[in-house]
């Protein structure tokens, strides 16, 4: 299936699914496009090195609609079936949403539906959890609440900062983005309510 990324920052997580398709682990999976709210951001040269078609699109100087027709507009261009939100820190509108319904994967640095939203770390920590970890699951209208897809979980030791439980955290992540993303693209993922049913092979 064709897919189409959305990235904010560095790209790591885009980094991992090309490289998840480099390595055959995602037979299924065609990157077709990126997509970039931010000019500067690492993922444009991420891009061009894999040769994948990106498109810059200003999100501070038109509307969250306006921004989101654009993107649109872009991915139907190139025939894009899935979206992947890798790292991309913006909120998107109903009207993208109704769009690509359950066909939105984003990844989330905790274990939803604990600590959702931009400062998942901080806020984990602050809590005092013991455990935390990431979750890859669908969108929805509302932030960091669709169905859970998968979970991978780590301890947080009594040192913890944010920036080494993001470390820990984000080696998973790059395990299970290009996983359950080889997973929708194959047609195993399915929903009853809630409940996200994983056909086994």
């Amino acid at each position: 299936m064709k897919v189409g990324v959305m990235a904010s920052g560095r790209g790591s997580n885009f980094q991992a699914i090309i490289d998840s398709i480099a390595s055959g682990e995602s037979p299924d999976v065609e990157i077709a496009q990126l997509v970039v709210n931010k000019s500067n951001a690492y993922a444009v040269k991420r891009a061009k090195k894999n040769k994948i078609k990106c498109n810059y699109v200003d999100s501070a100087a038109i509307t969250r609609e306006e921004f989101d027709k654009e993107v649109i507009k872009i991915m139907e261009a190139s025939e894009v079936e899935i979206i992947v939100l890798a790292g991309f820190m913006r909120i998107l509108s109903p009207l993208f949403i109704k769009k690509y319904k359950n066909k939105i994967l984003n990844i989330h640095p905790s274990l939803l539906p604990s600590f959702p939203g931009a400062n998942a770390h901080k806020d984990a920590l602050q809590y005092g959890a013991k455990i935390s970890g990431c979750t890859v699951h669908l969108v929805d209208e509302n932030i960091d609440s669709g169905p859970i897809i998968m979970q991978a979980s780590v301890e947080i030791n009594e040192n913890e900062s944010e920036e080494s439980l993001s470390k820990k955290i984000l080696f998973h992540e790059h395990k299970l983005l290009p996983k359950a993303l080889q997973l929708m693209c194959s047609n195993k993922i399915s929903l009853e309510g809630r409940q996200v049913i994983i056909t086994a092979d």
